[in-house]
């Protein structure tokens, strides 16, 4: 599962690609239209969903001459998962801050 977390990290540390997974939350899309809004060429953004689909966030397939793509949640549900573990020792330890703070000033 870490190597998995990995690539969905690193998947998601480009704003190209968060931008494109957004996009994708509407429904599939073609590669091209994924592109479109960057101005870059079909391979780039190929490249940049190919980075996305080895992650696991994304499914590819041709309909006649086009690529479409739509958006694999279960990556995603794995890094949330991941995080909100992490959310709860912050509010742990934020709930020990505010009570120190509120001793401190009794």
């Amino acid at each position: 599962m870490v190597e998995r977390l990995d690539m969905t990290f690193a998947a998601l540390a480009d704003p190209t690609r968060r931008a494109m997974l957004a996009s994708l939350m509407a429904g599939e899309r073609s590669v091209g239209e994924l592109a479109a809004p960057f101005a870059m060429s079909f391979a780039g953004a190929a490249k940049h969903v190919g980075v996305l689909e080895r992650a696991g966030l994304v499914e590819r397939r041709k309909a006649g001459r086009q690529q479409l793509c739509r958006l694999k949640a279960d990556r995603l549900r794995e890094a949330d998962a991941w995080l909100r573990q992490w959310e709860r020792v912050w509010a742990a330890s934020l709930d020990r801050l505010e009570t120190l703070l509120a001793d401190d000033k009794a």
